[in-house]
């Protein structure tokens, strides 16, 4: 990491439900780097430091699964990742997390941001049902990974993005993935999802350029997820 650019301190999720008098707070204790694309933030297993915001890029939230590399999540711009580490009997981070293009960042240390969430109501209770949403959204990952095919896995991660991310001007995705990435966010293998991806596009439910991927029959992928 290298000390890079400062947010605005009103982009990300907790600067933009704080008190305003405590962003003078939060300008005095924040800390700012640039990440390059593939380096790592912090790895599974390592001490909790803290916790960090997403100003300008995209980090994966990704575990060891078996032999494998499972994605959670991705963590875009304004998104917060480092939270995991949190809890009373938690000293650790379970997940690592890894920027997947070059990324500005925001870190907070576990003290100051502990003493934020005490402070600042508005921004705990949102924080609870982010926590909330996501762990039923953990909770479907598993139950996919344990009962959908590949196939209905993978139409569900393409829907995921698209959802997150949105669609640029000319129809597609407006993330570009690499194939090992969307098997890893899939939880599959490489090969497994190539063939898969391959299917999809003969079917026209899908199309490829390079890494952007633009889904051309939401209904018929949607059907995908229910099927299976």
């Amino acid at each position: 990491m290298k000390k890079g650019k400062c947010c605005d301190l009103k982009s990300c999720l907790m600067c933009s439900l704080v008190l305003p008098e405590w962003q003078i707070a939060i300008n005095g204790h924040r800390k700012n780097f640039v990440v390059k694309k593939g380096e790592q933030i912090f790895k599974e297993g390592e001490p909790v430091a803290g916790v960090y915001f997403v100003y300008q890029g995209n980090i994966k939230v990704h575990k060891h699964w078996g032999d494998k590399e499972l994605i959670l999540r991705f963590a875009n711009s304004g998104k917060v990742f480092g939270h995991r580490g949190l809890g009373t009997h938690s000293s650790v981070y379970p997940i690592s997390a890894t920027a997947i293009e070059e990324t500005s960042l925001c870190f907070i240390d576990l003290d100051f941001f502990i003493t934020t969430l005490k402070v600042n109501h508005d921004f705990a209770f949102k924080l609870l049902l982010f926590y909330a949403d996501e762990l039923q959204e953990s909770e479907k990952k598993m139950r996919n990974l344990a009962l959908m095919p590949v196939k209905g896995r993978l139409a569900v991660a393409l829907l995921n993005l698209k959802s997150q991310f949105g669609l640029d001007q000319s129809g597609y995705v407006d993330m570009e993935l690499s194939k090992q990435d969307l098997a890893a966010f899939t939880g599959a293998t490489y090969e497994t999802v190539f063939r898969m991806t391959t299917e999809l596009v003969k079917e026209n439910l899908i199309s490829l350029s390079g890494k952007r991927i633009m889904i051309t029959n939401e209904d018929k992928l949607r059907l995908l997820c229910k099927e299976s």
